[in-house]
């Protein structure tokens, strides 16, 4: 049975402290398991990380909606078959902190890109290789954006990653409606948790979504 969990939401809702936490949760059950994020888990994906998510230094180095399209892509592709098919073959669990339907998302509900071609370009980018369970951290697009803001604050000494955090509001508002009206469409894969909930009640939620879906 592959085991292949995704983490989805939009700023500030928790997803990567519940990413470490669902960790925690599956080495006390003896279940291997690895975590990862998007764009990152290998070193291609790092390097492509640093151009999207860090603000330019120049405002005239404005990227392109399908540039940044094609870089998230590109990264996607190189993490599936570098790490994440690999692990899903040895047996492990992969947690992995974002993946396509953030893509669509973000740059077809956020950015206004077509969402079908999204889509052709995103099987291209995964081989066809879909999240057996999303987990979808929903809350107030406000409260999330002052949870992520407070964060990069505190992360003093570390080059900020705030490109998207800066966008307008309306922006972050297109993005959350689009996750929930990915989630109404496959309801059989995702699981929408209340994340302004504080972090062990969410934590709770999750350890009982996947204990139902490891057990299965």
């Amino acid at each position: 049975m592959q085991r292949f969990v995704t983490f989805e939401g939009i700023e500030g809702c928790g997803k990567s402290t519940q990413v470490r936490l669902t960790g925690d949760y599956l080495k006390k059950r003896g279940v291997p398991f690895i975590t990862t994020e998007e764009p990152g888990g290998t070193s291609l994906g790092r390097r492509i990380r640093a151009l999207l998510l860090r603000k330019p230094a120049k405002e005239s180095a404005v990227m392109s909606s399908e540039a940044e399209l094609l870089l998230f892509c590109a990264a996607r592709a190189q993490h599936v078959r570098e790490l994440i098919l690999p692990s899903l073959k040895e047996g492990k669990v992969v947690l992995c902190d974002r993946f396509s339907d953030a893509t669509i998302a973000y740059q077809g509900f956020g950015r206004g890109l077509d969402i079908d071609a999204i889509k052709r370009l995103d099987v291209f980018s995964t081989g066809g290789l879909m999240p057996d369970l999303t987990l979808l951290f929903d809350l107030p697009v406000e409260t999330g954006l002052k949870r992520a803001m407070a964060r990069i604050a505190g992360n003093r000494g570390v080059p900020a990653e705030d490109r998207f955090e800066r966008e307008a509001l309306e922006f972050h508002r297109n993005v959350r409606e689009g996750y929930l009206s990915l989630a109404g469409n496959e309801p059989e894969r995702f699981r929408i948790i209340d994340a302004s909930k504080d972090i062990d009640s969410v934590h709770r939620d999750v350890s009982r979504h996947l204990a139902k879906f490891l057990d299965a």
